[in-house]
Order: C-alpha cells, then sequence, then structure tokens
C-alpha cells in the first residue's frame, strides 16, 4: 500500500479500535439508548460504518476507469482542507438522503463490529491495489467537497469519526 495511505488507514483503524475499546463494556440498553431524541452510540456507529461502506463501493467503481480520472489538485486539497475543518467544528450537519437511505437499522454491538471489521479489511485491500502513480486520482466523491482522491477520502473518514466523538463521548 502507498505509505501516506497506510498511515492514514492506520489512524483511522485506531479510531475504530479506540471507539470499540470505550463501549466494549455497555450493556445493550445503553448502546442503543437515545437521549433528547438524538442518535444512540448504536445509530452513531451504524452511520460511520455505513457512511464508509456506500463511499468504498463508490471509489471501487470509479477505479474501474481510473486511468480516465484526472488527478486532484490545489482546488482538491483546499476543498479537503475546509472539509477537515468543518468535521472539527460543533456544528450539525444532515447526513445525505442517499446515505439516510441505504443506512439499516441500528444493528447490534457484535454485529457491527463484525461488519465494520469487514468493511475495513476490504478497504484496506482496495487502498493496497491503488498503485502510487494513481493515488492522486480522483475517485472519490464527497456530497458536498466534489471529487477528491484516495487520500484525501481517507482523512475525511478520519475527521468524520473524529466529529461523532464528542456525541459518543457524552453518551458514555
Amino acid at each position: 500500500m502507498n505509505a501516506s495511505l497506510e498511515k492514514i488507514f492506520n489512524e483511522l483503524e485506531k479510531q475504530r479500535e479506540n471507539i470499540y475499546h470505550k463501549i466494549a463494556d455497555l450493556s445493550s440498553d445503553q448502546y442503543s439508548r437515545s437521549v433528547n431524541g438524538k442518535w444512540s452510540i448504536g445509530q452513531i456507529l451504524t452511520h460511520l460504518m455505513t457512511s464508509e461502506r456506500l463511499s468504498l463501493l463508490y471509489m471501487k467503481k470509479k477505479s474501474l476507469g481510473i486511468k480516465n480520472l484526472n488527478d486532484s489538485g490545489s482546488l482538491e486539497s483546499f476543498k479537503s482542507f475546509l472539509l477537515k475543518i468543518s468535521q472539527r467544528l460543533p456544528f450539525r450537519f444532515s447526513a445525505p438522503k442517499f446515505l439516510i437511505a441505504n443506512t439499516p437499522a441500528v444493528l447490534d454491538k457484535e454485529d457491527l463490529q463484525q461488519k465494520w471489521v469487514k468493511s475495513r479489511q476490504e478497504l484496506k485491500n482496495f487502498l493496497e491495489k491503488i498503485e502510487d502513480q494513481n493515488v492522486r486520482k480522483k475517485i472519490y466523491k464527497h456530497p458536498v467537497a466534489g471529487r477528491l482522491d484516495a487520500g484525501q477520502a481517507m482523512i475525511f473518514f478520519c475527521e468524520h469519526v473524529r466529529h461523532h466523538l464528542p456525541q459518543i463521548k457524552r453518551l458514555l
């Protein structure tokens, strides 16, 4: 795997493992409890996993014609930077309709963990197949920022998890 992609992927995996360490002892009720109509821990984690899974499916599809795609440049770097900043601000964003429509009901802790581990393994396998000359190809499409490369997608995934951590911490 490209070294820069590997570094970001490892960070992403650390985030997932840390979350599961924090919620390991939660009861089913604590895991699925919604407070004041806000998402439960289970809903947050199901959202994160689904977002990554759907993004991976899109990137796999786009990579079939990777040679025909444009490279990311300074505009995409700027958009990626703004996206990163947006995820660190305490604002709420509505999930894209496509994501909402394709998010399953809240998965129990064990089922979610198995599916997320499997999805991350698929992501790792996919990233390992991206040749160095194609790392900058715009294979990811963020609903607001538009087309980005695989590294920028991975940075967004990390920031997306980071964005939801305060919610998880409040619920814990």
